[in-house]
């Protein structure tokens, strides 16, 4: 009959009730207290913002090696010809599995010879280290350079002055001609002015180590300085009185400071007032000026020719 039944679980033990109990512990009452504020979508394990941030933290721990100091030159031919040349290296690198041809043996064996410590990378990290450039698996680091001062290069009989030139590829050709054609030093402003980089040991091909870089406060004291010491001082200018091949020989056969201006606007007023000359080479109607590596292989060319 209704209410009798035996089968196990179906009777009501006597004093319970339907309901919530007394003495729960408070749990229900948890339930309803708020959880603070909502986490940042980074600090939650399962959010795609979270699983980035790992994927950044592990990133940075594995990182390759990055620039700290000194310059990087990069690039088989580049390479070889620093390590020729006894660039003052503290680095070679030496991409890991990489295509090996004559140059890059040849660049081990120069630096093994002196002394310069070897590392193996991969062609990731090789392309972090050289900024995007073309490699081509080898790159030298080379100690941050030191200028010389006037009167390290004042002892020289040609020299090279650069007023307003900011390229540094253009420094390192100039390096390149004043190595071929005898110049024994270059002057360059400390403000808004060239400085030697990796792009200047690139271009010069090692001729970096053998024509010092003097910098100086005021290149207009330092073309006074010079005329002092006995230095002729001669401008290129496209706006010149003097054709270059009307300057007499004995000019040119004298200590001499070229100076080179930018491409663009030449050299400025006060340092062209200094000069003694202001020469120009002559072109075809309607050609803008020439580049100033060019400009200053011409002149160096002429000077080299007049000496011998």
């Amino acid at each position: 009959m209704a209410g009798n039944s035996q089968r196990r679980g179906a009777t009501r033990k006597p004093g319970s009730k339907k309901g919530a109990t007394v003495g729960s512990g408070g749990q229900r009452r948890a339930k309803l207290e708020g959880r603070g504020p909502t986490p940042k979508a980074e600090d939650r394990p399962h959010h795609v913002a979270a699983k980035r941030k790992r994927a950044a933290s592990r990133a940075r721990t594995t990182a390759p090696r990055t620039k700290r100091s000194g310059t990087y030159l990069f690039g088989r031919n580049p390479v070889v010809e620093a390590l020729r040349a006894g660039v003052p290296a503290t680095t070679l690198y030496v991409q890991s599995k990489g295509d090996a041809d004559e140059r890059v043996r040849e660049a081990i064996e120069l630096a093994v010879t002196s002394g310069i410590p070897l590392l193996e990378a991969p062609r990731s990290e090789m392309d972090t280290l050289a900024d995007g450039g073309v490699h081509q698996g080898l790159l030298l680091v080379v100690p941050d350079y030191r200028y010389a001062d006037l009167d390290d290069v004042a002892g020289a009989s040609l020299l090279i002055a650069l007023d307003g030139v900011t390229d540094t590829r253009n420094l390192g050709a100039i390096a390149r001609s004043g190595a071929a054609f005898g110049a024994g030093g270059i002057v360059v402003p400390s403000r808004r002015s060239v400085t030697v980089t990796a792009a200047s040991w690139k271009a010069s091909a090692g001729a970096l180590t053998r024509v010092p870089v003097a910098e100086v406060t005021n290149l207009t004291r330092a073309l006074t300085d010079l005329k002092k010491r006995g230095f002729t001082a001669v401008a290129l200018d496209a706006d010149g009185g003097t054709a270059i091949a009307d300057v007499p020989r004995d000019v040119w056969r004298d200590p001499i400071v070229v100076v080179i201006g930018s491409e663009g606007a030449g050299v400025s007023r006060l340092v062209g007032e200094t000069c003694d000359w202001r020469v120009m080479i002559p072109m075809a109607a309607g050609q803008e000026s020439l580049n100033a590596s060019v400009a200053a292989a011409i002149v160096l060319q002429r000077i080299h020719e007049a000496r011998t």
